[in-house]
């Protein structure tokens, strides 16, 4: 009876007879494998590219919109949305024959965004500020593979090793950054409503795309980034100390990044606007981030922004002139005589507006050091000394450094002005002297009237030199 029943039921196929049937784990065996199945199932489903933050778009036929100017004022916004998440799909931009058509149709959707924040003519929802940041993520953020960030360049290599890399996809985010750009600067974008979703995670992944080589990328990143400093108040300490993380790992672990320059021009203006007196967080970036940047081989490529960093906080502050002063001293090159001629240039900005209270607590180490590179094998450094700013100082630091003819060389150098100088030192000795001679005069007129006083009670006795003689 029990297998009567049984017979009755539907049997199960040993076989499967379509790819719907096979199991995942022979799916997975198969695509391992490289199958002819598999690549045929492959070729014949939607092809799809990966993302950095979002899931995979589906790159299969997207269609245009129609025109914001063909709806009325009520559906613009959603029609807003909608075209943002049209421009969430990715292509492969290495191979300019695929996507041809839905590449085009992307940029010209971009491009009307762009025209429609720039006009300002609706304030963005929330659901519009969500699918403007969902976008830029999809389409900005990616992680550079690790052949594709280059190595700390050596100034002392060839120009051959410096030309910029250009990203192939680059006219394609030209107009994301635009647009982004655009959208934070409007005045239609709530700053309260935004900074949930311009967060420090999203700030985070804008950093890391300073790292780019492609210099259009990070001149773009550098606008957009001190946009959003200026705008959002609340993320300001935290886009500082994103930013000194970056330095620090720089300096002190890898000594491979290409957005420093851009960072420091960043933080440039930052500085300038700093008020006063500065927080004792600011001196301390300064002493262990702008200090300790002087220290790697590729300074030469930006010096530059560095310099003006540090002239920033010496005009807010001039005390902090000698520390700065120590530690540049600090991390004087010693065989690298291209930064030796960096640091002398500083140091003469420097000198320039340092006061003689601080230059006094830094003199001794400083002439030294200027001793050093007077005697140096490289002339580019000896002739260096020759700056208007130091000449004025030779005459009080001559006898610090030692081993060369100082005063010949100066009037070499320029003759006119070491007249200058000499006439100055010897008026300031002559009225030194002038002085030490009124000084003797007026303690020989006091003891000789002391020396003619009766000696009464406990009054104390002036010896004279002769009379100490002879008694002892």
């Amino acid at each position: 009876m029990l297998k009567q029943i049984l017979s009755k039921l539907p049997r199960k196929s040993l076989k499967p007879e379509s790819a719907d049937l096979t199991s995942p784990e022979s799916q997975s065996t198969q695509r391992s494998n490289g199958s002819s199945t598999g690549s045929r199932a492959k070729s014949n489903g939607p092809k799809r590219t990966s993302s950095a933050v979002f899931p995979a778009s589906v790159v299969a036929g997207i269609e245009p919109l129609v025109p914001f100017k063909d709806v009325s004022s009520a559906e613009r916004m959603n029609l807003f949305v909608r075209k943002v998440s049209l421009c969430c799909v990715t292509f492969d931009f290495t191979d300019p024959t695929k996507n041809t058509l839905e590449k085009d149709v992307k940029r010209q959707t971009l491009l009307e965004l762009v025209d429609f924040v720039a006009s300002g003519s609706m304030k963005f929802s929330e659901p519009a500020i969500l699918a403007m940041c969902r976008m830029s993520a999809v389409n900005l953020f990616r992680v550079f593979p690790p052949n594709y960030r280059s190595n700390s360049i050596s100034m002392s290599e060839n120009d051959d090793n410096d030309e910029p890399v250009f990203d192939p996809a680059w006219p394609h985010l030209q107009i994301v950054y635009d647009l982004l750009l655009r959208f934070i600067t409007s005045t239609c974008l709530d700053a309260k409503v935004a900074k949930k979703y311009i967060d420090h995670s999203f700030i985070l992944r804008l950093l890391d795309l300073f790292d780019s080589e492609d210099p259009r990328e990070r001149d773009c990143l550098k606008t957009i980034l001190h946009k959003v400093y200026g705008k959002f108040m609340v993320h300001r300490p935290f886009i500082r100390k994103s930013i000194s993380n970056i330095f620090y790992r720089f300096v002190f672990e890898t000594e491979k990044h290409n957005g420093i320059a851009e960072l420091l021009e960043i933080f440039g203006s930052i500085i300038s606007g700093f008020a006063l007196p500065l927080k004792e967080e600011h001196k301390i970036f300064l002493w262990r981030v702008l200090i300790p940047l002087h220290k790697p081989k590729s300074l030469g490529i930006y010096f530059q922004q560095l310099s003006y960093c540090v002239t920033q906080f010496m005009e807010k502050e001039p005390k902090l002139a000698s520390i700065v002063i120590k530690g540049i001293l600090k991390y004087w090159p010693i065989t690298n005589s291209q930064k030796e001629l960096m640091f002398l240039g500083e140091l003469e900005e420097i000198l320039e507006a340092i006061n003689m209270v601080e230059f006094q607590k830094v003199m001794v180490p400083l002439f030294w050091r200027i001793g050093c590179c007077i005697s140096s094998f490289h002339f580019q450094v000896r002739r260096v000394e020759e700056g208007h700013s130091l000449a004025g100082l030779w005459f009080s630091a001559s006898n610090l450094i030692s081993g060369l003819d100082l005063l010949e060389w100066s009037k070499k150098m320029d003759e006119a002005l070491f007249l200058s100088c000499l006439a100055q030192f010897k008026d300031s000795e002559e009225k030194l002297s002038l002085l030490a001679e009124k000084r003797k005069v007026a303690w020989q007129q006091l003891e000789n009237a002391a020396s003619l006083k009766p000696i009464t009670g406990n009054t104390a006795v002036l010896v004279t030199p002769f009379a100490t003689s002879i008694i002892c």
